[in-house]
């Protein structure tokens, strides 16, 4: 691929808590994640993103940092994070690892000296504010764990912000030492030979200095939980972050001078995030790309799933370069939350899909969507298999939300589960432990890896189909993206890429699907103007008839056109 790797890349997201288990603790680490790093690469990805494996309390699982440059013993040491990296590119794979800044462990040394009293040399490196006269915290921000989002500190008689747990207090980037800090951990890692990073939470390293009250959100627009009741006007989106983020890009170009370009891609949350990622992501100073919860949540129909892809292709969108994931260890796995099963609701406060059980839609037909639109794409451990999400007893739940909002939801633990890599083996061979992390799922045998190798009619096979398409054709990778149909459930895609020298040709392809659950048909291939296409790959009993394509419920399509 060109310097510009990650344009059109598929990356796999690797939760190491849950991939692989080698030192039999019930807890995947790093010297797992390397053994199985053969298996990611036969799939055909482009690389991995590897969530945080550095040292922490684990109150969420890493995303509490108590040490940005060092490896928690729970999942090995530094050296096992060299031997993965050299691994993987032996392989030909990229690292894209996990970078939380927006906040860190209360545990960490910068906080322990930040709490201790007003005037020390990091005093300011976290947001600390006055209580109200009676009291109270100092305006009425909310948690996306529950609760307000501030937390007393009785050695400094003041709140600190924490967006998430009280325990993970955040940073404050107005503060120029606290960015000189994080860029400096950008340095350690990208000198170590890491090839980007995912930013967590990015749209929330800023907050208003002035504290102000966020608005309520219009009735109708509310959520359940109180954090959904409120526009985050003051607390995310902040004007000042795209300075930072070219600093932070300046350092990455620095060290991809030796041809082998550093990406970054945020993650940018909140109910309406285009314009926060078209700022971030706008032109070659900022951001690689960036990926919202677009399709974290609910099922949308081919009306919708165009509504969020079409502004990428016009306007100001033609500038910057989206990424797209349908499940992740946040979100309820997709083949349960869109495609038939029962599914958790979506951990931070979006609802599952009623009505997903009446789909004909299969995991290869949200497989074969995602790998269709123009972007960078992210897979989640386990969808390449069709997981579906997990259901757990209370007393196995492990995560904070979780344990918060039983039964009405029951968190994140159902997409985390251990990855099943045999069917027969104990604890699907995750670990050799007698009890791990969290219970493996005993519905996931018959979807194991040894299962899926052995049948060539299996999801894994069809995933490692479509990420060779992609891999083999322009347009499908960096091509322009026009919605020809986009009815009801019924989507029809053409993916052009021109002649421009690098490709080898133009190259033009037909995508249709059937989300939903009735027959549908659909001119084809006139639908594009042109004759003679050729299928690449077809699912669930997709015919063409004369000029008509039929389509079956959760039917797929991909034809090239001459």
């Amino acid at each position: 691929m060109s310097s510009d790797w990650w344009r059109g890349a598929t990356l796999y997201q690797i939760y190491p808590r849950s991939f692989a288990d080698v030192n039999g603790d019930g807890v995947g680490d790093l010297a797992g994640v390397t053994a199985k790093l053969p298996y990611v690469a036969s799939l055909g990805v482009d690389g991995i993103w590897l969530s945080p494996f550095f040292t922490s309390p684990m109150r969420d699982f890493g995303y509490d940092v108590a040490d940005h440059l060092g490896v928690d013993p729970l999942f090995g040491v530094g050296a096992d994070f060299d031997a993965l990296l050299a691994e993987a590119h032996r392989l030909g794979l990229r690292v894209v690892i996990d970078q939380v800044w927006s906040h860190t462990a209360a545990e960490h040394p910068w906080f322990e000296e930040s709490r201790a009293s007003r005037s020390n040399a990091k005093a300011d490196w976290y947001v600390w504010a006055d209580a109200r006269p009676d009291g109270s915290p100092p305006n009425n921000w909310q948690s996306w764990m529950g609760g307000p989002a501030w937390r007393w500190e009785p050695r400094r008689r003041q709140y600190h912000l924490h967006n998430f747990l009280p325990q993970m207090p955040d940073l404050n980037f107005h503060c120029p030492a606290v960015q000189h800090a994080v860029l400096d951990i950008a340095e350690h890692w990208l000198a170590r030979g890491v090839d980007g990073f995912r930013l967590d939470t990015a749209n929330l390293y800023f907050h208003s200095r002035g504290l102000q009250d966020n608005p309520a959100l219009p009735e109708g627009r509310r959520g359940d939980a109180p954090v959904l009741m409120q526009q985050h006007l003051h607390n995310a989106d902040q004007p000042e972050a795209p300075a930072f983020f070219e600093r932070l890009r300046a350092l990455m170009d620095r060290h991809g001078a030796d041809g082998r370009t550093r990406m970054a891609v945020a993650e940018i949350g909140g109910a309406e995030p285009l314009s926060t990622m078209l700022a971030y992501t706008r032109g070659a100073q900022r951001l690689h790309t960036a990926y919202s919860f677009a399709f974290l949540g609910q099922r949308p129909d081919a009306t919708q799933l165009v509504r969020q892809i079409a502004p990428w292709g016009e306007g100001e969108g033609r500038h910057s370069w989206p990424s797209w994931a349908f499940s992740n260890h946040d979100a309820p796995r997709v083949a349960s939350r869109w495609g038939g099963g029962a599914a958790g609701a979506f951990a931070f406060g979006g609802r599952a899909d009623a009505g997903a059980a009446a789909l004909g839609a299969s995991a290869v037909t949200w497989m074969a969507l995602l790998l269709a639109l123009r972007g960078t794409v992210f897979l989640y451990q386990g969808e390449e298999l069709g997981l579906p999400q997990s259901t757990l007893a209370f007393e196995d739940l492990r995560d904070p939300y979780g344990l918060a909002n039983w039964p009405l939801n029951p968190g994140r633990d159902g997409c985390r589960t251990p990855f099943p890599w045999q069917a027969e083996a104990p604890q699907l061979g995750f670990s050799s432990a007698a009890r791990t992390w969290l219970p493996v799922d005993p519905a996931h045998a018959p979807l194991a890896v040894d299962r899926q190798e052995a049948d060539p009619a299996s999801t894994l096979h069809a995933t490692r189909h479509l990420l060779a398409l992609r891999r083999a054709h322009a347009a499908l990778r960096l091509g322009e993206l026009d919605a020809l149909v986009a009815e009801g459930d019924v989507l029809v895609l053409r993916r052009h890429h021109a002649d421009d020298g690098t490709a080898g040709g133009p190259d033009t392809l037909l995508l249709a699907f059937n989300l939903g659950p009735a027959p549908a048909l659909v001119p084809w291939p006139a639908a594009a103007g042109a004759g003679g296409a050729v299928p690449l790959f077809s699912h669930a009993g997709a015919r063409v008839e004369g000029q008509q394509l039929h389509l079956p419920p959760g039917a797929v399509v991909y034809a090239s056109l001459p």
